[in-house]
C-alpha cells in the first residue's frame, strides 16, 4: 500500500476504531483514551498516511493560510528584525497547522487592493500586518471588511483592533537612564522623521528619562532623519562639530544602523568610543556584538512578538476569544563596550 493511496479508513482499520473517530482526532475535534491515541498515531506512522489538505480545507471552510506583507529592504541590505519576525511566525503557524503566505508591501491604493484580492479569492484566513504607521489604510480597510487580522505595532489610538507591539519608549528610557547613571548630562538622540509612529514612541522614552532627571532637552540634541548608516554618520558629525562645552558625551540612536554610522563618525573625529563618546543603538541586531567595540543596544523580543501575533490571529480566525487583544512586550538593554 503506497502512502499516496492510504486513506482515513485504512488508518481506522489498522487502529481498530471508526473512521469518524480517526477524522475527529486528527482534526483536534475529539479527545480519546491515551491507548487509543497511541494506536491511531502508530497506524498513521506505519501506513505513512498524509492528510488531504485540500479536502480538509473545503470541509473546514478555511485555507489555513496567514497572509503577511512587509516593506522590502533595498538590494544589498538586510532587515534582521523583520527576518526574525517572519521566521518566528512560520514556526508558530506550522505548530498549529497553518502556513504563512508572504507578499510584498505596496504603497498607496495598491496595498489595499492586494488585501482585497486575497480576501475575495479565499486564499487566506487572516492577516498579520507589519510596518504599521499612523492612519494605516490596511487597518481601515480590514476593519471595514471585518476580516481577521493582527497588527505588529499600534496605529491611531481611537481604532480598536488586535495588536502585538514592543514598548519602544520603555527601551529608550532604559538606555537613557543608564547613560544618566553613568554621569552623562549632554545626551543626544538620532531620531526618525516626525511621521514615524515607532520613531515617536521611542523618542518619547528619551524625553521622559531626561525630564525625570531634570535635564534640559535641547532641540539641537534631537536630530531627525531616515534610519540609515549615512544619516547616522552625518548627524553625529554635526553634533561633534558643536563647541566643546556643548558637544554631547553620549548618543542614543533609534536603530543599530544609525548607531553604526555614529561610531564611524566618532572614529573620523579621532574619538575613543565608549570613553570619549558613549553610543547605544536599538534592535540588538546580530552583528552588534561583533562590532569594534561591541555595540550596546536595546534588544527586542522579536521571536515572542511573532509567536504572539500568530497565536492571537488563530484564535480570532477560529472564533475563540483571545486572552488578550493588546499585547505590549518589554525590551531589555544589553550593555557592551560602546557605552
Amino acid at each position: 500500500m503506497t502512502a499516496t493511496k492510504v486513506t482515513l479508513k485504512d488508518v481506522a482499520a489498522r487502529a481498530g476504531v471508526s473512521y469518524q473517530t480517526v477524522s475527529k482526532v486528527l482534526n483536534g475535534e475529539m479527545q480519546v483514551a491515551p491507548e487509543t491515541m497511541e494506536r491511531i498515531q502508530a497506524a498513521v506512522q506505519e501506513l505513512g498516511y498524509r492528510p488531504n489538505r485540500i479536502a480538509r480545507n473545503m470541509r473546514a471552510g478555511r485555507s489555513f493560510m496567514i497572509g503577511y506583507s512587509w516593506t522590502q529592504t533595498e538590494p544589498g541590505q538586510v532587515n534582521h528584525i523583520l527576518d526574525q519576525f517572519l521566521s518566528s511566525m512560520v514556526r508558530e503557524a506550522s505548530a498549529v497547522g497553518y502556513y504563512v503566505l508572504p507578499f510584498p508591501f505596496h504603497e498607496g491604493k495598491a496595498q489595499v487592493e492586494t488585501y482585497r484580492d486575497l480576501i475575495k479569492s479565499g486564499n487566506v484566513d487572516g492577516f498579520v500586518l507589519s510596518s504599521v504607521n499612523y492612519h494605516d489604510p490596511r487597518i481601515q480597510f480590514l476593519l471595514k471588511q471585518q476580516f481577521p487580522f493582527v497588527a505588529f505595532g499600534r496605529s491611531n489610538p481611537e481604532w480598536d483592533f488586535a495588536w502585538v507591539d514592543i514598548d519602544g519608549a520603555a527601551g529608550t528610557r532604559q538606555a537613557v537612564e543608564y547613560l544618566i547613571g553613568r554621569g552623562h548630562r549632554r545626551i543626544a538622540i538620532l531620531a526618525w522623521p516626525e511621521d514615524s509612529r515607532v520613531g515617536n514612541d521611542r523618542l518619547q522614552g528619551y524625553l521622559d528619562a531626561m525630564q525625570a532627571a531634570q535635564l534640559a532637552t535641547e532641540s539641537s540634541y534631537i536630530l531627525r532623519g531616515e534610519g540609515t548608516f549615512e544619516v547616522g554618520r552625518a548627524m553625529t558629525l554635526h553634533l561633534l562639530d558643536l563647541p566643546a562645552d556643548r558637544r554631547p558625551t553620549a548618543i542614543m540612536a533609534l536603530n543599530d544602523t544609525m548607531a553604526i554610522g555614529a561610531m564611524a563618525a566618532a572614529r573620523e573625529r579621532g574619538l575613543t568610543i565608549g570613553t570619549d563618546l558613549a553610543i547605544i543603538g536599538f534592535d540588538d541586531a546580530p552583528m552588534a556584538q561583533y562590532l569594534f567595540p561591541p555595540l550596546s543596544s536595546v534588544r527586542q523580543p522579536i521571536a515572542e512578538a511573532g509567536r504572539k501575533c500568530v497565536e492571537l490571529l488563530v484564535a480570532l480566525v477560529e472564533g475563540r476569544e483571545p486572552e488578550q487583544r493588546h499585547v505590549l512586550l518589554q525590551p531589555s538593554l544589553i550593555i557592551r563596550a560602546s557605552s
